[in-house]
């Protein structure tokens, strides 16, 4: 299977993943930690997959999205952004509906 075969099979699995650095519970940077907390402060459910488990697929993602950097937001498969963009899009009052229409709020 190859690497792009291998990150759609895990955007496919979940309509709202996180890719980040650690876990919800434990976020091991700032960035993926402020972006747990929004994703929180919308209800949001949504999966995380720890970059740090996986470094074939860690590096074959920044190539996948054309994002250099982590963590990375994807709502039904599509590329949202990063910590910036997500905190940005929350404060417009975009992000909840986004969540919304991947029936993850």
């Amino acid at each position: 299977m190859s690497i792009n075969e291998r990150i759609e099979q895990v955007l496919s699995s979940s309509p709202v993943i996180l890719f980040m650095k650690g876990t919800p519970d434990f976020p091991q940077c700032g960035f993926s930690g402020q972006s747990v907390q929004v994703l929180g402060a919308c209800n949001a459910t949504f999966q995380h997959f720890n970059i740090f488990e996986d470094e074939e697929l860690r590096e074959g993602l920044k190539t996948y999205s054309n994002w250099p950097t982590f963590p990375q937001l994807y709502i039904k498969g599509e590329l949202i952004g990063g910590c910036d963009i997500m905190i940005d899009l929350y404060k417009k009052g975009e992000l909840a509906p986004m969540l919304d229409s991947a029936m993850a709020v």
